[in-house]
């Protein structure tokens, strides 16, 4: 239970849920509605603005990365964004730019030419909202600087640069604030989530605790109350009631140490009322808990059937050992030991005791 606890604490949260893009529904089927008919308008707007536009092939190339930044923005787990994403972005931004720029003609054929910067504005303003506000700021300083090189480049001054540039940082402006004020109160949420989340494994830890100690305690009462009965009357034990104080003395001793060999406890019990020594071991560690293979079974079994046999002592391995379990067996042959091969099922359904 300990290291169920642990996986569920704060700083082992998954990123894909540890994400303001989950409280803000950025994954859902709506939030990809919203970016399909954002794809749609800026790609109608670019396409129906081609007049003078050589080559052509550059906004569609701009389209693509455009495209590909958006979905990153909110697809691409993380929070926040992780740096290659973010690199990425920042690049394909003012690169669309002047790839777009460079091929229209001056002076414009339709104000809707030059697209790539409004929305780069907007990729930016996701990027802040994203955890990347000093990236984005930079982004956005880049396409200015490549607007201005452009206006410059084809005799047009910055009388024109700027009225393309200077909206759109009122946009970038207000992404900004926008992430200041969402982000601490989305930390806030995670982080209580988190504690909810331990406390209820603490819950119910302690639950499964004490279910366990008073399934524990029923079976004790149940094997042991009648045997501690009649030797608290002070009467001498008769020699059958001696031999079943030891078997059960041996069966709650093996319930400690062979958790994983309850499945032969039958057959341990009669071995032993034969007078058979039988030691059982389980070494696979505490949080091991997978099912011990039949082919283990019904070899520690056999051996315990075997009537010529005088001692049985049988050891589930550790998991880094090459076999599953060994078998040691002393009889009228001398001792002779088996191992067994690891070939457990991890889809093998869990047997009931015998």
């Amino acid at each position: 239970m300990a290291s169920v606890i642990r996986s569920l604490a704060p700083d082992r949260l998954d990123g894909r849920d540890a994400d303001v893009t989950t409280l803000l529904g950025m994954r859902t089927r709506a939030a990809a509605i919203v970016v399909a008919l954002h794809l749609i308008g800026v790609a109608v707007a670019a396409l129906g603005a081609l007049g003078g536009v050589e080559p052509i092939g550059a906004p569609v190339l701009a389209l693509a990365v455009h495209a590909a930044c958006v979905v990153a923005l909110v697809r691409v787990h993380g929070d926040p964004l992780p740096l290659p994403a973010t690199l990425a972005i920042g690049l394909a931004g003012p690169a669309s730019c002047a790839l777009v720029l460079w091929s229209l003609p001056v002076p414009l054929d339709n104000p809707l030419q030059t697209w790539p910067i409004g929305v780069c504005a907007g990729v930016v303003t996701f990027l802040c909202v994203r955890g990347r506000p000093w990236w984005g700021w930079a982004e956005y300083a880049v396409v200015v600087v490549v607007t201005l090189a452009w206006a410059t480049d084809t005799g047009q001054g910055w009388t024109i640069a700027g009225p393309l540039v200077l909206p759109s940082i009122a946009l970038v402006l207000m992404g900004s604030f926008f992430a200041l004020a969402i982000r601490t109160p989305v930390a806030d949420i995670f982080e209580l989530r988190a504690q909810t989340t331990v406390r209820a494994a603490e819950e119910a830890a302690a639950a499964a605790s004490l279910h366990e100690r008073d399934v524990q305690l029923t079976r004790l009462d149940e094997l042991a109350r009648p045997l501690l009965t009649r030797i608290a009357s002070g009467e001498p034990l008769a020699d059958d009631e001696r031999l079943a104080c030891r078997l059960l003395e041996s069966q709650l001793r093996d319930s400690f140490r062979a958790r994983g060999l309850v499945d032969v406890s039958s057959a341990v019990r009669a071995a032993r009322s034969r007078g058979v020594d039988v030691l059982l071991l389980d070494d696979r560690g505490h949080e091991n808990t997978e099912t011990v293979d039949d082919a283990i079974v019904d070899a520690v079994v056999a051996a315990l059937e075997n009537p010529a046999v005088d001692a049985v002592t049988v050891r589930l391995l550790p998991p880094d050992r090459s076999s599953a379990a060994s078998i040691l067996v002393d009889g009228a042959d001398g001792p002779h030991r088996v191992d067994m091969p690891r070939a457990v099922r991890s889809d093998e359904a869990q047997r009931p005791s015998t």
